[in-house]
């Protein structure tokens, strides 16, 4: 039985995280603003609290993983909103590290977010995690997000930095927000339809999680996306497949443009393709590295 301390345990990843955790025999503190409202969820095996100041110095934690910040699409990016992503991040990161800094047992290993969109837009060119990137808001706020989880290094803690891509699963996530015009027969493409979307089964995502924390001689960047990455129109068609729905209803960019802005520009109309080479490397097997199998799990009970 291992402990974990858990930032973003509540959102669509960190459900299904702890519940595993959970079913696995593991324990969690769960870090949240609102823990009243999840206290009990998983009786004694879990405790939620509202500040890193409810733990104690004597507490020992086996594994943190690192999930908070407020959700990247959720609004338009006016200026205030882009202050609140970087402050939900690099801040929630910061008094993260400071709380694992005065701990007297250090944490082996911690695992921490970021996103695919540290690479910014970029046409079908394959990416790793040595490939550059284009200088643009999500770059900058990922950047200052790994950035910020890399002072634990100083504290000897081993650190995975996971790249996430669009995480796909029931209940959830993105395909929550776009399968209703789908089952209704009205979905289609995005904009063009040829940016990239790399992908990710959320099973996957914990999977690949648990093979981080597990092995001692890992660390640095890892993309957690599947090996196949589609462009939009192959990502639309392939629901309309599962669903036995048609697509043809296309929504034009200049719609796109007026209704979400610069995020909608840069989130929806461009994309990036993706590679996950280091948990390849490693040796991770994806459980769901093709579309079609992913969304059938998800979509057909």
């Amino acid at each position: 039985m291992a402990n974990f301390l858990i930032t973003g345990g509540t959102g669509f990843i960190g459900r299904k995280l702890v519940a595993q955790l959970v079913n696995e025999g593991h324990e969690a503190v769960v870090v949240t603003r609102l823990p009243e409202k999840h206290e009990g969820t998983f009786a004694e095996k879990v405790r939620y609290i509202g500040s890193f100041k409810a733990i104690d110095n004597s507490t020992c934690f086996d594994a943190v993983i690192n999930l908070g910040g407020e959700g990247i699409a959720d609004k338009r990016w006016s200026a205030k909103r882009k202050q609140q992503l970087l402050e939900s991040r690099i801040g929630l990161t910061n008094h993260l590290v400071k709380c694992l800094g005065r701990l007297e047992k250090h944490p082996e290993v911690m695992i921490s977010a970021s996103a695919v969109g540290w690479y910014g837009a970029h046409d079908e060119t394959p990416l790793t995690e040595e490939s550059a990137f284009h200088q643009e808001f999500s770059h900058t706020l990922c950047d200052a997000w790994e950035k910020e989880a890399a002072a634990v290094g100083d504290l000897g803690i081993r650190l995975c930095i996971i790249r996430l891509g669009i995480v796909l699963g029931k209940n959830g996530g993105v395909l929550k927000r776009m399968l209703p015009p789908f089952y209704f027969g009205l979905g289609g493409r995005i904009g063009s339809g040829k940016q990239y979307m790399s992908w990710v089964h959320v099973d996957d995502v914990i999977r690949a999680m648990h093979f981080l924390v597990n092995d001692i001689g890992l660390g640095g960047v890892f993309n957690l996306t599947a090996p196949g990455a589609v462009s939009n129109t192959q990502f639309t068609r392939a629901i309309g497949k599962v669903l036995s729905r048609p697509t043809v209803f296309p929504l034009p960019a200049f719609v796109v443009k007026t209704v979400f802005a610069e995020m909608g520009e840069r989130l929806l109309l461009m994309g990036q393709n993706v590679v996950p080479h280091n948990l390849l490397e490693a040796g991770f097997g994806f459980d769901f590295p093709e579309l079609d199998t992913a969304l059938t799990d998800i979509l057909i009970d």
